[in-house]
């Protein structure tokens, strides 16, 4: 299978993350903004008009948000390159492709990640495989995503993530804690020993993470905002993604 974008690229969407999805007024959003509207900062040419200053504008929760590719897909695959404001019958279809598609390019990152584990070798052929399919199923039409049943299809495809996990995990070290689903909101976790541990679907808002060993630890769909990864040890982490890591404290946040 070829290699496959799992990255954004606005500059091939149609400005999709800005026009489908609906935004509540709140510490993340500025406006309240109903699904199938555009955003008004989105400008002629399907760029954000305030990219530069999203957070000081207060829509921080946009510079968190990743669709792994599925913007650029849906635009130039799907629709062949057309889009919602040259062709409005086809917004609806448009629309509701992106979180549908979004969620598989997620599950893709997901097995892509798994693949690099020289741990995980034993479950790599059914990594492959079933990486072929999500990313086939990405590439139905309209009426196809609509119809997909995605709840299903993950729960079929997250055992073997976490397969994968516990394999590379297994040699970490440490307690290998499992706070799987864990309210750790505002933990005090400093220079902690947490090598090895599972974080999936863990709350960890404003978490104090300062100085952990957080080597191996499988951070999957963990909830980061505000977290404090300063001098953590992340060497190996499992399934950190970027919008995760943006939404937490690092060195190189902002002040």
């Amino acid at each position: 299978m070829a290699a496959r974008e799992l990255e954004a690229d606005c500059a091939r969407c149609a400005g999709l993350c800005c026009v489908a999805p609906a935004f509540a007024r709140s510490s993340d959003f500025a406006i309240d903004k109903p699904a199938g509207r555009p955003c008004p900062n989105l400008a002629g040419d399907f760029q954000c008009g305030i990219h530069e200053r999203l957070g000081q504008e207060g829509f921080k929760g946009c510079t968190v948000f990743d669709c792994f590719g599925a913007g650029q897909r849906i635009t130039q695959e799907t629709f062949e390159g057309g889009d919602w404001r040259a062709e409005p019958e086809i917004a609806g279809d448009m629309f509701a492709a992106l979180p549908v598609v979004r969620q598989l390019h997620e599950l893709m990152w997901y097995l892509t990640e798994a693949l690099k584990l020289d741990e995980a070798r034993p479950v790599h052929p059914e990594l492959r495989a079933v990486l072929a399919e999500t990313d086939r199923l990405a590439g139905g039409g309209p009426a196809e995503l609509r119809a997909l049943d995605l709840d299903a299809y993950r729960r079929r495809v997250n055992p073997l993530l976490q397969r994968a996990s516990e394999l590379a995990r297994a040699g970490a070290g440490g307690r290998r804690a499992d706070h799987r689903g864990a309210d750790l909101v505002g933990r005090r976790l400093r220079g902690a020993d947490l090598r090895g541990a599972s974080f999936r679907g863990a709350l960890l808002i404003g978490a104090d993470l300062r100085g952990a060993d957080l080597r191996r630890a499988d951070f999957t769909g963990a909830d980061l905002r505000g977290a404090d990864l300063r001098g953590a040890d992340l060497t190996g982490v499992l399934f950190l993604t970027k919008s995760q890591l943006q939404a937490a404290r690092t060195e190189t946040s902002p002040p």
